[in-house]
């Protein structure tokens, strides 16, 4: 059985490259969705509730695709750390992280609005960062753009800079957890 045509509601060309690997054919149509944040709500409410906003704004201009939102945060003791609008800030983020383990979360929403059905979920990876000095950190920033990147890292962009270790999704830390969102999938498949 094949999946209704798939659309991706992100711009993020992490999240293309990975699906890409599912060697899966799929059209690229961001979200216009305002990404919310409540201190009342879980990393993973958040992230799921982020997800579904930017898929259910594309579906509702597609009812015969299944579409797929995510939303990715990067949390140190329940506090986001978003995208850094300087490098300053950057920096600053950086070394709250370092000798430090933070959640990476990602929630994941399928939606094919035509049939009224929808899949949601979250998946948290922990990531483990280096103990780094000031210039380290200098040293890692001045090899890649900080500013597009929830908690001011890549982990595909020489995180071996500044990780020690991951406990979980590798995928899920550059922004779509590939394993999770393969097994969601097939199992639409063998419902279509």
């Amino acid at each position: 059985m094949t999946l209704p045509p798939l659309i991706l509601a992100s711009a993020s060309p992490r999240r293309a490259g990975l699906l890409r690997q599912l060697d899966l054919k799929f059209q690229v149509l961001p979200g216009d969705a305002t990404e919310l944040s409540d201190d009342q709500l879980s990393p993973f409410e958040i992230c799921q509730l982020n997800a579904h906003r930017k898929a259910r704004a594309v579906a509702r201009k597609f009812p015969d695709a299944l579409v797929i939102g995510a939303d990715t945060l990067v949390f140190l003791d329940r506090k986001i750390l978003g995208k850094p609008a300087t490098f300053a800030e950057a920096q600053t983020m950086l070394e709250k992280l370092q000798g430090r383990t933070h959640q990476v979360v990602t929630g994941v929403s399928l939606i094919h609005l035509r049939t009224h059905r929808e899949s949601v979920f979250a998946v948290s990876t922990d990531v483990r960062f280096r103990a780094l000095d000031s210039a380290q950190i200098r040293h890692y920033l001045s090899q890649m753009n900080p500013l597009d990147k929830a908690g001011a890292y890549a982990i595909q962009e020489r995180g071996e800079l500044i990780i020690e270790e991951i406990s979980g999704s590798f995928s899920n830390v550059v922004g779509l957890p590939v394993e999770r969102l393969e097994a969601e999938l097939k199992g639409w498949r063998e419902s279509v």
